[in-house]
Order: C-alpha cells, then sequence, then structure tokens
C-alpha cells in the first residue's frame, strides 16, 4: 500500500459522509488525515502502529483505521458507507454547483444516484421542482453533462507517481544484472499527473532484469514480455513499460522515451533534414551510428543545445535550442525564501516556531506566514483581533530563533465583487499579502476576470495565490481571461503564484510561460501546512521549469532587502 492510495480510501470516506450526513468535524478529520499521509515522505506501510499515531492529527482511532487499510486494503467504516450509499452519487460532486447537500436534495426529491440519473432529470426539468435549483444552476448542470467525457485512463498526480516510481526504482536497483536505471517519459518531464511510467534499464543481462521485474510485490498483472520489454499493470493503475537497452542506445533511447511525441516528431523530421534516421537505438547516417550512447551527444549532432526534459513539449524550445537561447531554468537551490505559509492560527498543523525552524533547516532564509483571513470560516480564519495576536507571536519567535527572518503575512480572501476580507488599514501593517478566491468560484469568465482584477489592483496586494483555484482530479479551474489578468498584473507590479501542492500545481505550465511573456514576475511558494510540506516546493519548481521560468522570474530567489525594494 502506497501513502497515496491510503489516502484516496480516506478521502472517498470523507466523500461518503458528506452525501449521507451532516457532520462537518468527521469529514475534516478524515480530509485532514488524507492530507497527512499524502504528503507524508515515508510509506505508511513501513512504520510500525506508534510511528504512525505519532503523525500530526492521527489519533489511536484514526490509526486503527489506517492500520486495517494497510493489511486488508479497506477498513469497516468505509465499507459500511460505500454499502448503503450509491457510487455514482460521488460523481456527482464532481460537477459544478453540486455540493454535498445538493446531492441529497437530488437523491431525496428525485431519486437522483448517478450521472445518467441526473441527465434525465434535467431533460426533463425535473430540477425546477427543487428548492435551491434555479434556471442558472439547471443551464450551468446542462452545459456541463454535455461536455461529459468518456472515462479515461486513469492518471495519478505527480507527487503519487514520483512515491510509486522511486519504491519501483529502489527495488529494481537490487537487481544485480541492472548497470543503470532511469525513469523517462511523462514522470521525467514532470507533467502534473502521470498515466504511466517509462523505465529505461542499462544491461547486457535482458531476461534476468525482466524476471526481476515481475516478481515486484505491486504488480496486479503482467500484461506482456518480449526479450528486451516488459509491461505490467501496479495495483494503482501505473502501467510500467520496462525497456533494457544497450550502451551504445541508452542516450537515444532517453530522448526518444521521454517524449513527449510531438518533440521526438519534430526532432526526427530535423534529423531527415540533415540525411539522418533517429529512432530509439541511436541516430545514424545510413549504416554509421553517430551518436546515441548519451543525450547530450544526440542533440549536439543535430545541431542543438541540450534540452532539459521539463521542456520538450514542442513549444519552441527546439529552435530556441538551435539558436542558443533556451532558457536558463529555476532550480530549488535558487529559491531564499517561501511567501505562502499557514500555522496553527488557522488551518496549518504546527506552530509559528515549528514551521519557521523547519523552514530554515531547508535553506530558505525568510518565511512569510499567510494564515488565512476571517471569510474562511472552516480555517478559523483571522479577524484584525487575533491577527494581531499572531503578529505579537512572530515577532516573540523572530526574536529567539535566529538564521531565518520570518515575514508578518495574511491570506486574504477576494470577495465575490473583488474587494478584500479586510480592510485596508490591516492590510497595510503586513509585510506580505497573497490574495486568493476560495469560494464561489464558478463565476463567469467576465465576473471572475474582474473579480481578480480588482483585488490586483488593490495597492496592498503583492501577489494572486493559486489563481485558477483548480484541484487536479476534482475541480475544474475558474473561468476568467488570463491574458487580461496579466496585463492588469504587469502594469500594477503584481505577482502571480504557482503553487506548490500537488493537487493545485497553480498556475499551470502553459499559464507560466505566458506570464513569462507577458512580463509578470511569479512567486513559488510552498502553501506549507506542516513542516513537511516545505519539501513541495520541488514540485513548484517543476511547474515552473515546465514554463520556461528562470530565477530572474521568480522573485522569491531575491534577497530579501531586494525583494522589499520591488
Amino acid at each position: 500500500m502506497q501513502n497515496h492510495e491510503i489516502a484516496a480510501i480516506l478521502d472517498e470516506t470523507a466523500d461518503l459522509i458528506e452525501v449521507s450526513e451532516d457532520n462537518f468535524f468527521r469529514v475534516r478529520a478524515y480530509r485532514n488525515a488524507a492530507r497527512t499521509i499524502r504528503n507524508h515522505p515515508v510509506a505508511l506501510a513501513q512504520m510500525d502502529s506508534r510511528q504512525i499515531r505519532a503523525l500530526p492529527g492521527i489519533g489511536a482511532d484514526m490509526a486503527a483505521k489506517i492500520e486495517s487499510i494497510i493489511q486488508t486494503g479497506d477498513f469497516q467504516v468505509h465499507r459500511d458507507l460505500a454499502a448503503r450509499i450509491p457510487p455514482g452519487l460521488i460523481q456527482l460532486l464532481r460537477l459544478p454547483g453540486l455540493g454535498p447537500k445538493r446531492v441529497q436534495l437530488l437523491n431525496q426529491r428525485l431519486h437522483v444516484r448517478d450521472i445518467d440519473d441526473l441527465k434525465k432529470a434535467v431533460a426533463a426539468g425535473a430540477l425546477r421542482s427543487v428548492r435551491g435549483f434555479g434556471p442558472k444552476l439547471e443551464r450551468q448542470l446542462s452545459q456541463a453533462l454535455a461536455q461529459e467525457k468518456p472515462a479515461e485512463k486513469p492518471r495519478l498526480m505527480l507527487a503519487a507517481a514520483v512515491q510509486t516510481a522511486n519504491a519501483l526504482v529502489s527495488y529494481l536497483k537490487q537487481c544485480a544484472a541492472v548497470e543503470h536505471l532511469e525513469v523517462a517519459g511523462s514522470l521525467r518531464r514532470r507533467k502534473e499527473t502521470v498515466g504511466d511510467l517509462d523505465v529505461l534499464a542499462l544491461s547486457a543481462d535482458p531476461a534476468t532484469v525482466m524476471d526481476h521485474l515481475v516478481r515486484f510485490a505491486r504488480i496486479k498483472q503482467v500484461q506482456g514480455k518480449g526479450e528486451t520489454r516488459c509491461s505490467v499493470m501496479l495495483a494503482d493503475g501505473l502501467q510500467v513499460d520496462l525497456r533494457v537497452v544497450a550502451r551504445e542506445s541508452y542516450g537515444a533511447a532517453m530522448v526518444y522515451f521521454t517524449g513527449s511525441q510531438a518533440h521526438c516528431v519534430h526532432l526526427r523530421r530535423l534529423a531527415q533534414a540533415r540525411g539522418m534516421l533517429l529512432n530509439e537505438y541511436g541516430l545514424f547516417r545510413g549504416d554509421e551510428r553517430v551518436a546515441g550512447i548519451t543525450e547530450e551527444e544526440v542533440y549536439r549532432a543535430l545541431g542543438l543545445d541540450f534540452i532539459p526534459p521539463e521542456l520538450r513539449e514542442d513549444r519552441g524550445e527546439i529552435e530556441a535550442a538551435a539558436a542558443g537561447r533556451l532558457p536558463h531554468l529555476l532550480k530549488r537551490e535558487d529559491l531564499r525564501g517561501d511567501l505562502h505559509s499557514h500555522s496553527t492560527y488557522t488551518d496549518g498543523r504546527a506552530s509559528i516556531e515549528a514551521m519557521a525552524s523547519q523552514a530554515r533547516d531547508c535553506g530558505l532564509e525568510y518565511l512569510a506566514i499567510t494564515d488565512h483571513s476571517q471569510r474562511v470560516a472552516m480555517a478559523h480564519g483571522l479577524d484584525p483581533v487575533r491577527l494581531r495576536d499572531q503578529w505579537r507571536e512572530i515577532e516573540q519567535v523572530a526574536r529567539r530563533l535566529h538564521g531565518i527572518t520570518l515575514l508578518r503575512g495574511i491570506e486574504v480572501d477576494i470577495l465575490e465583487d473583488g474587494s478584500l476580507d479586510l480592510p485596508d488599514d490591516i492590510l497595510a501593517q503586513l509585510d506580505w499579502v497573497v490574495a486568493s478566491v476560495h469560494y464561489k468560484l464558478g463565476l463567469n469568465s467576465e465576473q471572475m476576470t474582474q473579480r481578480i482584477i480588482r483585488a490586483i489592483r488593490n495597492p496592498h496586494v503583492d501577489v494572486i495565490g493559486h489563481p485558477s483555484g483548480r484541484l487536479l482530479a476534482s475541480r475544474e479551474p475558474s473561468a476568467f481571461d488570463l491574458d487580461e489578468v496579466l496585463r492588469v498584473a504587469r502594469e500594477e507590479g503584481c505577482a502571480l503564484e504557482v503553487n506548490s501542492q500537488p493537487e493545485r500545481l497553480d498556475l499551470n505550465d502553459s499559464a507560466c510561460l505566458k506570464a513569462r511573456h507577458a512580463g509578470v514576475k511569479l512567486v513559488v511558494s510552498s502553501d506549507a501546512h506542516h513542516p513537511r510540506d516545505f519539501a513541495m516546493l520541488q514540485y513548484g519548481v517543476d511547474q515552473a521549469r515546465r514554463g520556461w521560468l528562470g530565477p530572474d522570474e521568480v522573485l522569491n530567489t531575491r534577497p530579501l532587502d531586494q525583494l522589499r525594494q520591488r
């Protein structure tokens, strides 16, 4: 059992409770446990009962449920709820405008049990008979149902796929026949979701390597096995394609299987234009192998600078490599500070001092404590009185904790009309203001655009947090005019955030690239709710690299005195 699989069961339990009963505290307990487990760097399956109970927010009762999941793949509460509640109701929660209470109403009043039932109810106009379902929501649901896509092959969030890949690579490296091994494909390109793992092994004994793979404990099915290739399906739905290659072909194979398809097609056309043939075995001119041992020599033989894996999407990187204009991409060590974090004053899981101490130990020079403002009631958001209490604690911690500078910050809610959740005289006393949308994310594009722009124009706002509001696999991004938002952000000197939380990764890579072209600065933030969340900064850096961002385009690469002077 991988951590993300355990977390998925706990999250589904929270979904089932939301649909079946109105118990906020019970739902929150499962959500918090899922988040803790999903982001924990050590596999819980390798921990004992005492270590699991020691995790933040995991008491004895929750620990027992987790141990049951590890041992049996499920636990009794989840089984009971799943047996009682039609599985199709959970799918309804993914539709815009349908929260747990509305799903309950649909089930109770119209006997809607799944997507098909809802389609029939909408077509018959039956929603109009249910209080709270007006014409606007009916149109919204009708449009969403019309756009519904057929079920696609499941994809894991990057962080979950990395956990699985690390376990697999660690296992395969135990095989004495493996000389070198790497994961290619979308994971190496650091795409936000991953559907399969392409693994390349350098070995003179392919049969032994593949025999070792099929004994991996987490394999659900062996799908095929040949002389140099083996395909298996893992328990979490990831397909693994292992290819064993010779030394003279290893670099060419890494180019070929790292992708993307469009990038590889472009490279092959470039090779053809030079009278050569490029495939996974090497770069050839007639029968002569021109290159193939390393990726660098393959690109060099094609007249290109080495292209980092994150850029291989055929978005101009080949032309830039030919002209010597590839960007110097951001690295994790370039980040000097983190400008979005939470403490126990709101929905964080650790004290200000614990957060600051860990940030310092991660090599950061400054940290903004940006707890939620009062509008986020679920997180016990701060009103002006409690905010001042927090300031006093920040000052006390700063006096006794050396090696890092603490900034007084806030994650202030952008209200529906674009005004902010705290008055300007309070915001003016802060070192750093993150402005974010947390509710009414379904406004139309014009309304949401104006909402964000009004916040940007507030002189106290430094950055717009997780601008699209998306949650991967569970909530679509809000609709707004990105070009107009970028134009105003450039005009006002307001930054946009690249949120590093694996379920957000917001802004996405293409929006980062647009921001770069528009001359808008970005901030790569952890949005840490626990000390270990600072490790998530790497995922934000990955997203920034996919968006062609270098250190100069990211504000928190600057020393603090330069950040304050911007």
